[in-house]
């Protein structure tokens, strides 16, 4: 198994999570997004998206974030990331879209880039676009959580899911983008809890083996 990634990449990190919770450790292959090598013949020839993550599994690529992580929980069903009942089976999802279509598309790579080269934004500029569609999901997500009395330690019960997958490195990535994350703490009291397991730990960007080292 061989796992293409890029350490300050949202979508790597969220399958990082995935395969560390599984107990699955995959050869790294770094892609370096800042020098454009998922652009380079080499890398389309696994992924003709030129996207990451790519997973290659017995010689098939598997591509794009969700439907990876859905496999994982397909193929490795212990322990489950999504709970057995369909209802709160939807629910989870619902709680990972937020973070999977409505933040991250807006907020990738590809679109800050295109805000700078093409329409001339500066930092503050791209920092405020960002600031304002994270802050519309998380205000989302924190009404969701705070709207479900069942809810435990994580996002859906006292386990973590998919949701919480997709919701570190969201949060991990709005930091970046210089996002005050201290208007959330139900969320930052999520993500607590799931930095308290090795697995979230492990797969953070600074911890990746392509991370620059001090």
């Amino acid at each position: 198994m061989k796992l293409y990634s890029y350490f300050r990449s949202g979508t790597s990190h969220r399958l990082r999570i995935a395969l560390a919770l599984k107990g699955l450790k995959p050869d790294y292959v770094p892609v370096d997004l800042l020098h454009d090598q998922q652009a380079s013949p080499q890398y389309r020839a696994v992924n003709p998206q030129g996207l990451v993550p790519a997973l290659e599994v017995d010689g098939e690529v598997l591509t794009q974030s969700p439907a990876i992580i859905e496999w994982l929980d397909e193929r490795y069903p212990e322990p489950p990331l999504l709970p057995r009942d369909p209802l709160q089976r939807a629910r989870v999802r619902a709680l990972a879209a937020v973070v999977g279509c409505d933040m991250h598309p807006l907020n990738n790579r590809r679109v800050v880039n295109y805000l700078k080269r093409e329409l001339g934004c500066d930092d503050a500029a791209v920092d405020a676009w960002c600031g304002t569609w994270m802050g519309a999901g998380f205000d989302a997500l924190d009404a969701l959580l705070a709207a479900d009395p069942r809810r435990g330690r994580f996002s859906f019960g006292d386990a973590p899911t998919v949701a919480d997958v997709y919701l570190v490195p969201q949060l991990t990535t709005a930091r970046r983008f210089h996002v005050d994350v201290a208007r959330w703490p139900r969320l930052l009291a999520v993500e607590a809890a799931c930095l308290e397991l090795a697995a979230f730990r492990e797969a953070a960007p600074k911890a990746q083996p392509d991370a620059p080292r001090p």
